[in-house]
């Protein structure tokens, strides 16, 4: 809230801003606990780390993160986090580019196949034209399918996976994961995938990316970021 008040002009100091929302009953929505594993396929081909917990970019398109998620969770089961609608489950799989936080590509699926990450990937490709970049996530069984270490392959994307069942491995997508349960999953209830669906695109594209601030980037929103990246360069 400060960082708001001082982005649009307003002189005003934290306490006061902190004393204020106190007055009005005004707090910041606290984040769940949450616990996610990886399910490896017995056999897969696994990609070394090749971040080792380091989600640090210097550039745009440095180093992407990726993960899988569902919209109301319910229940867990063996890592995987089912999100319930009326209508049953959706899953929602996100590319994340660690330089500057922001969704660039993400796909949803009412399946947890191999398309679902694939065509996660493949617009975060279309938006981005990456060359060499790493593309790092779990072992899940969808990131070590043939499917998906052929596009790699194929766009010149390098793979990179963490370990089983240790969520710092993939730490910015937790992140994310946490901060979409705790702004708009635990929020509401949607009686259709469409529904949830819809929500998901709107907070990814209309809030998300446009306009909620990082501590990580200067408290800044992830499209100003690079934007003011791209003018600096």
């Amino acid at each position: 809230m400060y960082e708001e008040l001082k982005d649009e002009g307003m002189r005003v100091g934290r306490k006061r801003v902190a004393r204020l929302m106190r007055a009005a009953g005004l707090q910041g929505i606290s984040r769940r606990k949450r616990v996610r594993t990886a399910i490896r396929k017995p056999g897969a081909r696994l990609a070394p780390d090749l971040v080792d917990r380091d989600f640090t970019a210097d550039r745009p398109d440095q180093l992407w993160v990726a993960d899988t998620l569902a919209p109301h969770c319910v229940r867990r089961s063996a890592g995987v986090t089912y999100i319930r609608t009326w209508a049953g489950f959706l899953y929602l799989a996100v590319v994340i580019d660690a330089f500057s936080r922001r969704i660039i590509g993400w796909s949803m699926a009412n399946h947890l196949r191999a398309e679902l990450v694939i065509d996660a990937l493949q617009m975060a490709i279309q938006q981005r034209c990456p060359e060499g970049v790493v593309h790092h996530s779990d072992q899940g069984s969808q990131y070590t399918s043939l499917a998906f270490g052929k596009r790699c392959r194929e766009a010149n994307v390098r793979p990179s996976m963490g370990s089983v069942g240790d969520c710092y491995d993939n730490a910015l997508c937790e992140s994310f994961f946490a901060t979409l349960e705790c702004e708009l999953l635990d929020r509401h209830r949607f009686r259709s995938r469409d529904q949830a669906g819809r929500s998901v695109f709107e907070f990814i594209e209309g809030w998300y990316n446009p306009h909620r601030r990082h501590s990580s980037i200067g408290y800044t929103s992830p499209v100003k970021y690079e934007m003011e990246h791209a003018h600096a360069a």
